[in-house]
């Protein structure tokens, strides 16, 4: 099993009470922390506005971070989790892409998806369009990027898209293009863009749900005649760990506080919705049973997410020496 650590950026309102102008070296040192360390990769989320609801706190820019990240570090892969495929044109996405790849020496990981937080959409001026026609998107931009990174240019007449000799020059410089992770369990559409293109999947954490989605998955592989078994599949976990279940719960109690005056008590206390009962929850030995479960069903890649990262690196290294050794 692989691992993955989600950097602080803002999104998640991790770097409440840290001036701006301090928030690059910590997310910078944090980092470099990972690439010295045990981790496999380093990730970073695609939004511009804070949940769990929209604040003047910052959100630092994904691909503005990936670049910066690249030069920072040496060894570890570098990603998000995930790109908003209708953010950016897909061929400019692919030229930003291979770009940040040469800094890096051949490092990134392309995570994309179709997108889904309506507020920060309409705020920009992208509109909200339907699940429908953001997937439609989500397809063809990722074929304007696999066609751009093989052969360095691009061209497509689609519904959503129409380049025409986009030219992509210098390719990445991983042979074949950038990995692609196709992020998001939608059932009927999503799973099938995965199962055409994706060397990687990210979908539902919890085993009934990596069960189930693996499962439509491989259908639909069947279906486009692609190999099921060579495709990673991961899930993202949200991280509260402590020696005893009391520490536990004092880290989710930490993090409502922090939370609070910035959303109110019910949106905090409706946050640590994605931390109870979950498998990144509890104690070094509860979670390694419940990750080994899920190992067990096919999963390879967790990428975690330490709410306290910026400010308590002790959940980070007791997490790195009592969970990563037993599943790695």
């Amino acid at each position: 099993m692989r691992f993955g650590l989600f950097v602080p950026q803002g999104w998640r309102l991790d770097l409440v009470g840290i001036d701006p102008a301090d928030q690059w070296p910590v997310m910078r040192d944090f980092a470099v922390r990972a690439d010295n360390g045990p981790w496999d990769s380093v990730w970073v989320y695609d939004h511009f506005h804070t949940v769990p609801a929209p604040t003047d706190e910052a959100t630092h820019e994904a691909w503005t971070l990936m670049s910066a990240l690249a030069a920072s570090t040496s060894r570890v892969r570098l990603g998000q989790m995930c790109t908003a495929m209708s953010y950016r044109n897909p061929a400019y996405l692919a030229k930003v892409a291979a770009t940040t790849d040469l800094i890096s020496g051949g490092r990134v990981e392309m995570g994309i998806g179709g997108g889904w937080y309506e507020h920060e959409w309409r705020a920009y001026g992208y509109g909200f369009p339907s699940a429908g026609e953001r997937l439609g998107r989500l397809d063809e931009g990722v074929q304007i990027m696999r066609q751009a990174w093989s052969t360095g240019s691009a061209s497509l007449d689609g519904k959503h898209y129409q380049v025409d000799g986009a030219i992509v020059r210098p390719l990445p410089l991983q042979e074949g293009g950038i990995p692609l992770w196709i992020a998001g369990g939608g059932e009927k559409v999503t799973l099938k863009i995965a199962a055409k293109y994706a060397q990687y999947t990210n979908f539902d954490g919890t085993p009934e749900g990596f069960v189930q989605k693996s499962d439509i998955l491989r259908t639909h592989c069947e279906a486009v005649g692609s190999d099921f078994d060579a495709i990673v599949r991961s899930a993202n976990y949200n991280v509260a760990i402590g020696s005893t279940e009391a520490e536990v719960e004092q880290r989710l109690s930490t993090l409502k506080d922090r939370l609070t005056p910035h959303v109110g008590a019910d949106a905090a206390e409706g946050a640590l919705g994605a931390f109870r009962g979950l498998p990144g929850v509890g104690t070094p030995e509860q979670i390694i049973e419940k990750l080994t479960v899920l190992k067990g069903h096919g999963l390879s890649y967790g990428i975690f997410y330490f709410p306290e990262a910026a400010y308590d690196l002790s959940g980070i290294e007791l997490f790195e020496k009592e969970v990563l050794p037993a599943l790695a």
